[in-house]
């Protein structure tokens, strides 16, 4: 396909796009339709059908993606004549060209237009949840540096910090510290680094909740404190596992610490690198 083709097309797309209060991008489906090389609705509706099959074999919900609204045209003699039509969203218009004739320019291009388009979205998610889990275990080294400094503030000391915070692993976990880096086989690294960002929500949970307690009560032994940490997340594991999480069970994820490096390098060649922002 020539430069000067593609171009054009890509034109066409993106004029044809629309966009709702919320900040959702959709395209009509009669618009969509000519920009396919499709001249009969008839035969269109028969692809947006097949879309829509595909889309509930992938298991996402069909009218978050394919909603029907009817619009008013003018016909020959001047009058107006409501007809139907269906606000697609990028992933439908992906799936109508997935199921469209590939012999066509429109259609061999649109499927890579919105894959494309696509994928950048996937990666776009990707990245929010990468930031997300570095946020929250960043969030928990704060918490917990709170909580090591309210214990030595209100006992004469914090020595045995490291054992009530494994304490907390094992209430948590309904295993030791050591027991859980095993089972994820993590050496010689905080088995906290490599914790899904929903049980480094639950630990900072936890432990907001003890420092909490520790100043309301005014908590003065570490023994104290220890039984106020290991409740609190032996509470939140019931909460955790009533809901369908057991935290034992969840796989590890990546080193927080590269995928932090990673982000902080993304970062940097963004702001060497200016136009690739455009």
């Amino acid at each position: 396909m020539k430069k000067s083709v593609i171009y054009t097309l890509t034109d066409n797309f993106e004029s044809q796009a629309h966009s709702t209060s919320e900040g959702v991008e959709f395209w009509m489906a009669r618009d969509l339709q000519h920009l396919l090389g499709y001249s009969k609705w008839d035969n269109f509706q028969g692809v947006i059908l097949k879309a829509k099959t595909a889309c509930e074999l992938s298991e996402q919900k069909i009218e978050d993606h394919f909603a029907d609204v009817g619009k008013m045209v003018v016909i020959g003699s001047g009058a107006e004549k409501k007809i139907s039509d269906i606000m697609l969203t990028r992933y439908a218009c992906y799936l109508v060209a997935q199921n469209g004739d590939p012999r066509k320019e429109q259609i061999a291009f649109a499927q890579r237009y919105f894959a494309v388009q696509t994928r950048k979205a996937e990666l776009i998610e990707q990245k929010m949840l990468e930031h997300e889990r570095v946020q929250a275990r960043n969030k928990l080294k704060e918490t917990e540096k709170e909580l090591s400094q309210v214990i030595f503030e209100q006992t004469g000391g914090n020595q045995n910090f490291a054992i009530i915070r494994s304490k907390g692993d094992a209430a948590l976990f309904g295993r030791t510290t050591q027991q859980m880096k095993e089972k994820w086989e993590i050496k010689n690294k905080p088995l906290a680094d490599f914790m899904p960002t929903i049980l480094l929500k639950a630990k900072d949970f936890a432990t907001e909740i003890t420092i909490f307690n520790a100043k309301e009560n005014e908590m003065s032994s570490e023994r104290q404190i220890s039984n106020e940490h290991i409740t609190n997340n032996e509470t939140v594991r019931k909460t955790l596992i009533s809901r369908g999480i057991q935290p034992e069970n969840l796989d590890p994820e990546e080193d927080i610490n590269k995928i932090d490096r990673r982000l902080k390098s993304d970062e940097k060649k963004s702001l060497k690198n200016p136009k690739k922002l455009k």
